[in-house]
């Protein structure tokens, strides 16, 4: 019969495999590139085609699906990495390292971007990433705040600056610094950006310094549940988004990272099932990546301005500083 929609699974299907596929290529890539995140690449791949060629109608529907619905599962998947009791046995001081890294930064980033006139969802986009997991953490947040894709997209091409730049810079400034091994692995995990980034750093210093990094890190991956739905409590009492909408007290996939952190923690899964589970998590939230770099205008990115570059810069130097500082200072053992 002519005029009948297709199936919604129908639909989806073409836009999904493409955002595979683009995962799929972006992963080849981080593996010729060390230290570079599979997710970064995903964002860059999309953007580029989404600025160079017309993306067809029938592969709307299927980014639309991986950029909302993937992203939210591979963040779910992502609570596999979390041991509770390999974070707990950081001991307390590291752990108010970890607070301080990521509650100072983010608060300062939401009140340096106010001075500099920014609008509230990119301030929050800005200080998610920066303070708590880079892309996935701006990924997380953009649904309660409502941003434009463009805010997105400059969130995260911000973490990728200035992440890529904390390679080298923080390994180079804890040797000026005579930090011990174990010392500047914490200043990395406890200020670096993304994990890819993390690792890289971590590993440029030595197998100490890259252990305790990664822990560290995850740390703050950690506090991803409680400031987004911190962030969430905001939006409802500050009314509804666009379209009289209200995001959820607790977003669901916030609640299934949680209970996946809770699974890891009681160690019921096998070595073979997390392993497996990260590289599903990893092909997921690629694929939704793929998918917001699809809407990303470089037009559009262009006209943004020099004001959240500076954020960013800011952003980077408050967490270098909050977190060298904590290490210095607090008898991390």
């Amino acid at each position: 019969m002519t005029g009948t929609p297709p199936h919604p699974l129908r639909a989806t299907l073409p836009g999904l495999g493409v955002c595979l596929a683009g995962a799929g290529l972006a992963w080849g890539l981080s593996r010729l590139l060390q230290g570079t995140s599979p997710l970064l690449i995903a964002i860059l791949l999309g953007a580029v085609w989404g600025n160079t060629r017309p993306i067809p109608a029938g592969l709307v529907g299927g980014i639309t699906f991986s950029s909302r619905r993937l992203l939210r599962a591979g963040i779910v998947l992502l609570g596999l990495q979390l041991s509770l009791t390999a974070v707990l046995d950081l001991g307390p001081a590291v752990l108010l390292v970890v607070l301080l890294s990521v509650g100072v930064t983010f608060g300062a980033t939401v009140w340096l971007g106010k001075l500099l006139g920014i609008g509230l969802a990119q301030r929050l986009l800005i200080a998610s990433g920066f303070s708590i997991c880079g892309a996935a953490a701006v990924a997380a947040v953009e649904s309660a705040v409502g941003a434009r894709k463009t805010e997105v997209a400059t969130a995260i091409g911000l973490v990728v600056l200035f992440g890529t730049l904390m390679i080298p810079a923080v390994p180079f400034l804890g040797g000026l610094l005579g930090l011990p091994e174990r010392t500047l692995g914490i200043w990395i995990g406890a200020s670096t950006h993304e994990v890819a980034q993390v690792v890289a750093a971590g590993d440029a210093v030595g197998s100490s310094a890259l252990a305790v990094a990664v822990t560290v890190k995850l740390a703050r991956v950690l506090t991803l549940a409680p400031i987004a739905a911190g962030i969430a409590l905001h939006a409802r009492r500050t009314g509804p988004r666009s379209g009289g909408t209200m995001p959820p007290v607790v977003p669901l996939f916030i609640v299934g990272f949680v209970g996946a952190m809770l699974v890891r923690t009681a160690e019921v899964l096998p070595a073979d099932a997390l392993a497996a589970a990260q590289v599903v998590q990893t092909v997921l939230l690629s694929a939704a990546m793929f998918a917001l770099g699809l809407g990303v205008q470089l037009r559009s990115l262009l006209r943004v301005g020099r004001r959240p570059v500076l954020l960013g810069l800011l952003s980077t130097l408050v967490i270098l500083a909050v977190s060298l500082i904590g290490t210095l200072v607090l008898p991390l053992g």
